[in-house]
């Protein structure tokens, strides 16, 4: 089974996160969102992985490269980002036979992909409770009829999944038109092969789209919560680990730690002394996590620094960030409303209670630095001894 990744958007949604690391690539439980995708792929049964890339094509192709599990890797690159058909069309010069779409910044469960691969041609459909905001299907007698783009009315609540198994004849199909959105998109393509082929419709257990700072934290929360224990780092005597941590090798975990799981700490990180790490957190590695600080609920990049006396609490880290000593984060309005954060330039609910700051990449902050619920650092952003920041830098 041929198996096409969409790995080329630049994932404007997720600045500053995304701004020096493509969308796909992010880390969730320790290991870039495409991987999860890729392994779901191969637990299905692809014998050929097909990555189309983009933005930052090298950095997926640098971590994937030829072999991935031991099933075969190629690229194809979308040169500008024309929609989901304009990009599967790029992949066309490798694709042979009946081959699957996956999109590269999604988390699916890998048991659904193989009962999507097991039975083509198919589509991966979630149930939801407000199908206007998705592509519905329309399904009789286990079939797929039809497919509505933000109904007013839909027919059923089974979004698409924006995961595919086509036949090989819809190679030819890839070249429809744009669209109202200005897209050539896929489910047009789905539309012609649905006239032609009996389309089984596939419900997954899991579907998540990471699109948003938010739900980045979200992802890391399902999946650190589903992984097992194992402690491979360096872990002092009298240190406490408790649930499932994930301890690689080359960490450290020094004197009078406490680490309650779920949690995940990468390869030459240091927590501690005396520092306390919680709920669904992931240091992706080399990450200082220092004397008397406090990390709860959030992910800290690659080379981010929180040296001492600090509180991070529901917040994404980017990489090489530098808190300086004293730096606490408020995760928590003072009216107990959904903390809101800046999504291309606008205001919007992040649907959290509790939600701390995005620091982009190389952000570095003061000593005794306070940081409002929802403030946004940009990448290289600075902030003042003492300061109080309200809004976002």
């Amino acid at each position: 089974m041929q198996t096409v990744i969409l790995a080329a958007g630049q994932g404007t949604r997720l600045r500053p996160l995304s701004e020096s690391i493509p969308k796909p690539m992010l880390p969730v439980a320790g290991r870039p969102i495409a991987a999860h995708v890729a392994d779901a792929a191969v637990a299905g049964g692809a014998d050929e992985l097909i990555f189309v890339t983009g933005y930052m094509g090298e950095v997926v192709e640098e971590h994937f490269g030829e072999r991935y599990r031991d099933v075969p890797v190629s690229y194809a690159t979308q040169e500008q980002q024309l929609g989901t058909a304009h990009a599967v069309a790029a992949a066309r010069e490798h694709i042979e036979e009946e081959f699957a779409v996956l999109n590269g910044d999604n988390l699916y469960d890998p048991e659904s992909i193989v009962e999507l691969f097991a039975d083509g041609p198919g589509i991966g459909v979630f149930e939801v409770e407000n199908p206007s905001n998705y592509g519905v299907l329309s399904v009789d007698d286990g079939r797929v009829t039809d497919i509505v783009e933000k109904p007013t009315d839909p027919p059923t609540n089974l979004a698409n999944a924006g995961v595919y198994l086509f036949p090989a004849e819809a190679r030819a199909h890839l070249d429809v038109p744009m669209s109202e959105r200005g897209e050539h998109e896929l489910t047009d393509v789905l539309a012609r092969v649905i006239e032609n082929h009996d389309v089984t419709p596939v419900e997954l257990h899991r579907w998540m789209d990471v699109g948003r700072p938010w739900e980045l934290l979200e992802a890391n929360e399902l999946l650190l919560g589903e992984q097992r224990r194992e402690i491979g780092g360096d872990v002092a005597d009298d240190a406490t680990v408790e649930g499932a941590v994930v301890i690689e090798e080359g960490a450290k975990i020094e004197s009078g730690v406490t680490i309650e799981g779920p949690a995940y700490v990468g390869a030459g990180s240091t927590i501690g002394p005396n520092a306390y790490v919680r709920g669904a957190t992931l240091l992706e590695g080399d990450v200082h996590v220092g004397q008397a600080v406090e990390v709860k609920n959030s992910v800290i990049m690659r080379g981010t620094n929180v040296p001492h006396l600090s509180y991070v609490g529901d917040s994404v880290l980017g990489r090489d960030v530098n808190f300086g000593a004293g730096t606490n984060v408020a995760n928590l309005r003072h009216d107990d409303g959904e903390v809101k954060l800046t999504v291309k330039g606008e205001r919007i609910s992040t649907g959290r209670r509790k939600f701390g700051v995005v620091a982009g990449h190389g952000a570095k902050t003061g000593i005794n630095t306070s940081l409002s619920p929802g403030v946004t650092l940009s990448c290289g952003a600075t902030t003042e001894p003492g300061e109080s920041v309200t809004r976002d830098r």
